[in-house]
Formats: structure tokens, C-alpha cells, sequence
């Protein structure tokens, strides 16, 4: 497996649980998206609708890897390049995967210009990426979408999962974030970590206290761009190349949009 070059040791001899970071990382997700693994089960039905079971797939501002996870466990003979800057999650993404030699993962900033070099392949069947850029506002995330066009190869697809929230419906956004925070309460006060709980965690362990603290260097504690709703996504994956994009999954705040080479 090729490592990311986050200059942290990765892999048995630190004697750290890979797989309980994995799973901690997705359960403190889960609380904030409930529907998450729904989202992930569409999107890798229509992978493989759309390309078959056994794709080259880009895991696009991966974290640690939990696309890659449910797709290598779904297709065995699929094979995954990770792409992302968080040095910490990318840290736990190497200890989960490694000696997988189904998996790459590449340090790169989405914002660079240049990202697209640093990928192993020129072309990816599958181009996936799910909660991650809302953080991008709506001029550079077109121009990711442009670039992401390029790498996916004719009759493949890209897919985006995330918030999406439509601008059209302020009442049903509102009632729906109010049902949806009650229950992310109750669940707090049963014991489930919230983000600034679980990074916390990350930086009072020796093997992850450095990449988070690099991590928080790059990206401060958190930032949101301006969500731009599911139309649009589907219009500027259109006017980026792809000959067909649609909303394939949606739930009140978040969407899933599709785009087809």
C-alpha cells in the first residue's frame, strides 16, 4: 500500500486499533447522519449498475476511508486510490488498510490546482465522495467538478452524497433540523461522542496527537461553504461534462447526485 506521507507510523507496530478508530469515526458520523449507510448502500448500487463489480474507484477527500471500506467489502476485486489532506484521518485510513494492496492512499489539497497529479491513474470508473465538500464554496467546487470530470472515463460515474438542503422549502428545513437535533440530544446524553468530543480524543493519543494537531493547523476547527442544494448539482455536473446528472437518493437535508460521462 502506498502511504500518504503524513510522516506518522502506520500498521501493527504501533500497537494501535485501526479498526476501533475506524468504527468510532463512523459511529460519531452516524449520530450526525442517521441515514448515512443508506446513502453509501445507493450509492454502491448504483456503482455497480453503472460499472460493474469490480471498479477502479477514487475515494474523493476519503477521511478515513469508510467508502473504500464498504466498497472492498462489497466487491472483492474492486480497487480504491484515497485522496484527502487531513493528515490524521488519512493516518487512520493507512493503519486500516495496510498490506491491502487493493488500496492507495495520496496526500493532496482539492484546492491546488495541480491535485490531479499526485493520483496513481489518469482515468477511474467510479469518482466517489460522501459529507466532505460541503466545506468548498460554490465557485471552487465547480472547478472541482470540471476537474473531476477529466478522471472519470466515459460511461463512469461520479457520485456525491451530502447536505444539500433545498432553499425552495425553509419551513420543511426547519422542522426537519428541529426532530433531527431532539434526537441527536438524546442520543448525546446516552453517551455517543460529538465531533469536538471525538478529536479530542484523537489528540490525547500518542500515535494520533501529532497529525491532529497538524490537522487542525490546515483546517482550523471547522468551516462550512454554502451548500448549494441538489439542482445544482445536478445543472454544474452537467455544464462540467457529464452527459447525464441527477438526484438519486435523497432525505429532507441531504441528497445523493449522480453524474454520468
Amino acid at each position: 500500500m502506498a502511504g500518504a506521507g503524513t510522516g506518522t507510523e502506520t500498521g501493527a507496530e504501533t500497537g494501535t486499533n485501526w479498526r476501533s478508530w475506524q468504527d468510532s469515526w463512523d459511529r460519531q458520523q452516524q449520530w450526525y447522519l442517521p441515514d448515512r449507510e443508506e446513502r453509501f448502500q445507493i450509492m454502491l448500487d448504483m456503482v455497480e449498475a453503472v460499472v460493474g463489480p469490480a471498479p477502479r474507484v477514487l475515494d474523493l477527500a476519503c477521511g478515513t476511508g469508510s467508502i473504500t471500506d464498504r466498497l472492498l467489502k462489497r466487491f472483492p476485486d474492486a480497487t480504491s486510490v484515497g485522496v484527502d489532506l487531513d493528515p490524521a484521518l488519512l493516518t487512520i485510513a493507512e493503519g486500516t488498510f495496510a498490506g491491502d494492496d487493493r488500496v492507495t492512499f495520496v496526500t493532496a489539497d482539492l484546492k491546488d490546482p495541480e491535485w490531479t497529479a499526485a493520483l496513481p491513474y489518469d482515468s477511474y470508473d467510479a469518482v466517489l465522495t460522501a459529507t466532505a465538500l460541503h466545506w468548498l464554496f460554490s465557485e471552487p467546487l465547480a472547478t472541482l467538478y470540471g476537474q473531476v470530470a477529466g478522471l472519470v472515463r466515459d460511461g463512469g460515474v461520479f457520485m456525491n452524497a451530502d447536505h444539500m438542503p433545498d432553499p425552495a422549502t425553509p419551513r420543511v428545513n426547519a422542522a426537519e433540523s428541529a426532530l433531527r437535533h431532539r434526537r441527536m440530544d438524546r442520543a448525546k446524553a446516552e453517551g455517543v461522542l460529538d465531533w469536538k468530543e471525538w478529536w479530542q480524543l484523537a489528540a490525547a493519543d500518542p500515535v494520533l496527537a501529532a497529525p491532529t494537531a497538524a490537522r487542525f493547523a490546515i483546517y482550523g476547527e471547522h468551516a462550512d461553504g454554502d451548500m448549494p442544494s441538489a439542482e445544482w448539482h445536478a445543472r454544474t455536473l452537467r455544464d462540467a461534462g457529464f452527459g447525464e446528472a441527477r438526484t438519486v437518493w435523497a432525505s429532507p437535508s441531504d441528497a445523493l447526485v449522480l453524474g454520468l460521462k
